[in-house]
């Protein structure tokens, strides 16, 4: 199977994305289990887990939050 090389926006999408997923589930979902999973996906390119925190912090996922909210600044 010939793997698609993802644009910046779509791995960003997809990081958000399982972040919530293993979230939801009650799951570990820090950086080394999120490029963990992106891996078994196949996703290309794969992010460095530093990368992926970089994105997890600017869509606001850090410290058990789900996103950004009222009177973040």
């Amino acid at each position: 199977m010939k793997n698609i090389l993802r644009s910046k926006e779509e791995i960003v999408e997809i990081v958000t994305m399982i972040r919530l997923n293993l979230y939801n589930h009650g799951l570990h979902y820090g950086s080394k289990e999120i490029r963990k999973k992106m891996n078994e996906e196949d996703v290309e390119p794969l992010p460095s887990e530093r990368t992926i925190s970089r994105i997890l912090s600017k869509q606001g996922l850090t410290h058990q939050r789900t996103g950004h909210y009222p009177g973040d600044s």
